[in-house]
C-alpha cells in the first residue's frame, strides 16, 4: 500500500495543532517554535506533492486515496489532486509559516492586564492557525462531496475564535470596545458562512437522492458522478440541476466573497490581527472560488452555463464596487479588504467566462492574489503595530524614517494594482482576455477596476508614506530581521512569477482543459484574414470562419 501523501499533508498540521495546544501555559515561546516547525514540515510535504504530480498524466486526479467510510450512505474518504489543487495547497502551506512568524507576538500577554482579560492564550492562537491549515488542505484534496462539505464547514469554528478572540489591538477604542467589535465581526462571519453551508447541505442531500434514484446506489464521489453523466447513466433534470447548482454556488459565493454576499469580510479583516486577516482572504476565501471550478462546473455543467450571464454581472459589480469602496476608505485594513472583494470579482469572472485563458487566469489569480495580499497586509500590520492606529490620516512621511518598510509596502501595493512585471498582472491580463473573447462588453467595463486600483493604492501610499513626517511617526523603527524574513520571500515570488509564470501555467492548464471539456465549452475562434470571397468584398477582408465556409 503506497504512502498516503495527501493525508499526511493534512495530518501534520492537525497533529501540530494538538501538540501546540497541549503545551503548558508558561511555554509560550515553545508553542511558537513548535507551531512554526509543524508548518514548515507541512510545506515540505506539499513540495513533495508538487514534485510527484505529473501535469501530463491522464486522468483528472493523481495521488488518489479512497477508503470506505460511511458505506450505508455512500460516503467515502476520497482524496485526489489536479493541477489547480496542487497550486493552492502549495500557496496555503507556503503562507502559514509567514502567518505564524508575522503573528509571533500577537497572542502575547497584554501590557495592561484587565480583571476579565489577563492573558492572551498563545498556545490556542497558533493551534487554531494550524487547525485552519489542516481543514483548508483537506478541502482542496477532497473528491467526495460530503467529505468536502465537512471540512468546508468545520474550518469556520477555528476562524471564529481567531477573529473574535485574537483581534486587532489598534482598533481606536478601549479593550472593552475593541472586544465588542471583534465579537460582532466574528458572529457576522459565522452566521453568513453557516447560512451558506446549510443551503449547500440541502443541495448535497438532493444530489445524493438523485444519484440513488438513477444509479441504484447513492454516491457523493465527484469522479463517479461526472463519469456517470458522461456515459448517459445519470440524467439530472434541468430544473433539479439548477436548484442544486444554486445551493452549491450560494455557499461558495458567500465564502469567496461575491457581491452582495460580501458584507462580512471588511469587518472580519478589519477586526482581526493582520496575520489572521491574511488567513481569511489569502487562504480560506480561496476555497470558495476553487470549489466553483471543482464542484459547480463539473457537477452541474448545464446549470453553470445557464447562470453564467447573471454571475458575470455580479462579478463585474464586485470588481467596481470593491474598488470604489476601497478608494473611499480611511482604515488601512478595510481598504485592503475592499480591494480583495474587487479581486475576487476578477477571479469569478475568469471562472465563468468559460474560456481557457479566463480559467487559467482565475487560477493564477488565486495564487498571485494570495501572495500579493499577504505581502501588503503583513507589511500594513507591521506599520499599524508601530503606530497603534489603522487610520490613514494618522500616518505621513514614513518613507523618511523607515525606508525599507515603505519600499516593501510600495511593492505590495503595486502588485495589488497588477503592475506589469509583478505576478498579478499576468493573472488579470489572462482573465480580461478570456472574458473579452466571449463577453466583450463585460471585459471592457471590467478594465475600469484596473484604473480604480491604481487610484486607491497610490493614494494610500501617498498619504501614509510621503509628505511631512508626523510627530508620532518620527521614532518609528524600520523592519526588523523577523519581519524581513516574512516579507522578503513574498516579494521575491511576486517578481519571479511576474516575469516567469510558466511553472504555474504548465501546472494548471491541463486541469482547466479537463474542466472545460466537462462543461463542453471551447474557446471562441478569433476572426481570420482570408482572400477575397467572390462577390463579398475585397482581398484581406476580415470575416469569421463560418462566413468562409458559407461562401465556399
Amino acid at each position: 500500500m503506497s504512502f498516503p501523501l495527501l493525508t499526511a499533508v493534512a495530518v501534520v498540521p492537525a497533529a501540530g495543532a494538538i501538540a501546540t495546544a497541549a503545551l503548558p501555559a508558561a511555554k509560550r515561546t515553545a508553542a511558537k517554535w513548535l507551531a512554526l516547525l509543524f508548518s514548515l514540515a507541512t510545506f515540505a510535504l506539499a513540495l513533495v506533492v508538487a514534485f510527484r504530480f505529473d501535469p501530463g498524466a491522464k486522468g483528472p486526479f493523481q495521488l488518489t486515496e479512497s477508503h470506505a467510510w460511511i458505506a450505508d450512505f455512500g460516503v467515502r474518504y476520497e482524496l485526489g489532486v489536479d493541477g489547480i489543487a496542487v497550486a493552492l495547497i502549495a500557496l496555503t502551506t507556503l503562507l502559514i509559516p509567514f502567518v505564524i512568524l508575522a503573528g509571533w507576538h500577537d497572542a502575547d500577554p497584554l501590557e495592561e492586564a484587565t480583571p476579565n482579560r489577563r492573558w492572551r492564550p498563545t498556545q490556542g492562537f497558533f493551534a487554531l492557525i494550524l487547525a485552519v491549515e489542516a481543514m483548508v488542505v483537506l478541502s482542496f484534496e477532497a473528491t467526495d462531496v460530503f467529505l468536502f462539505y465537512l471540512f468546508f464547514e468545520a474550518m469556520l469554528i477555528p476562524m471564529y475564535f481567531l477573529i473574535g478572540g485574537f483581534g486587532d489591538r489598534a482598533g481606536g477604542g478601549g479593550e472593552e470596545q475593541d472586544a465588542g467589535r471583534r465579537s460582532s465581526a466574528a458572529v457576522k462571519f459565522l452566521l453568513y458562512n453557516l447560512a451558506g453551508g446549510l443551503i449547500m447541505l440541502a443541495a448535497v442531500i438532493g444530489l445524493y437522492a438523485v444519484t440513488a434514484d438513477q444509479l441504484g446506489t447513492g454516491t457523493f464521489s465527484l469522479q463517479q458522478i461526472v463519469e456517470a453523466r458522461a456515459a448517459g447513466k445519470l440524467d439530472i433534470g434541468t430544473g433539479t440541476e439548477r436548484l442544486l447548482f444554486l445551493g452549491f454556488f450560494f455557499a461558495f459565493a458567500v465564502k469567496a466573497p461575491l457581491w452582495p454576499l460580501h458584507t462580512w469580510l471588511p469587518g472580519a479583516m478589519g477586526e482581526s490581527t493582520s496575520p489572521v486577516a491574511v488567513l481569511i482572504t489569502a487562504v480560506v476565501d480561496k476555497v470558495g472560488t476553487f470549489a466553483m471550478l471543482r464542484f459547480c462546473l463539473q457537477l452541474f455543467p448545464g446549470a453553470s452555463s445557464w447562470a453564467t450571464p447573471v454571475i458575470l454581472v455580479l462579478a463585474l459589480i464586485s470588481v467596481l464596487y470593491g474598488a470604489l469602496l476601497a478608494v473611499a476608505q480611511r482604515d488601512i485594513k478595510r481598504l485592503i479588504a475592499y480591494a480583495s472583494i474587487s479581486h475576487f470579482g476578477f477571479i469569478i469572472m475568469g471562472i465563468f467566462a468559460m474560456t481557457s485563458q479566463g480559467q487559467s487566469g482565475a487560477t493564477l489569480y488565486m495564487v498571485n492574489h494570495g501572495i500579493s495580499t499577504a505581502a501588503l497586509m503583513l507589511v500594513a500590520g507591521f506599520l499599524i503595530s508601530r503606530r497603534g492606529s489603522r487610520l490613514i490620516a494618522d500616518f505621513g512621511g514614513v518613507q523618511k524614517v523607515a525606508p525599507v518598510l515603505a519600499g516593501t509596502f510600495l511593492i505590495g501595493g503595486l502588485a495589488t494594482l497588477s503592475l506589469p512585471g509583478l505576478a498579478p498582472f499576468v493573472s488579470e491580463f489572462l482573465v480580461l482576455v478570456g472574458t473579452f473573447s466571449r463577453y466583450p462588453v463585460i471585459g471592457i467595463i471590467a478594465t475600469l477596476g484596473i484604473v480604480l486600483a491604481a487610484l486607491y493604492v497610490l493614494v494610500l501610499y501617498q498619504r501614509t508614506m510621503t509628505g511631512p513626517v508626523k510627530e508620532d511617526v518620527r521614532s518609528m523603527p524600520d523592519l526588523r530581521v523577523r519581519e524581513l524574513v516574512v516579507v522578503a520571500p513574498l516579494i521575491v515570488l511576486l517578481l519571479f512569477l511576474g516575469v516567469y509564470p510558466k511553472p504555474l501555467t504548465d501546472l494548471v492548464n491541463p486541469a482547466v482543459g479537463h474542466t472545460l471539456s466537462v462543461v463542453d465549452k471551447k474557446d471562441p475562434k478569433p476572426p481570420v484574414q482570408v482572400d477575397a470571397v467572390p462577390g463579398e468584398g475585397r482581398a484581406g477582408h476580415t470575416v469569421r470562419p463560418q462566413d468562409v465556409e458559407a461562401a465556399k
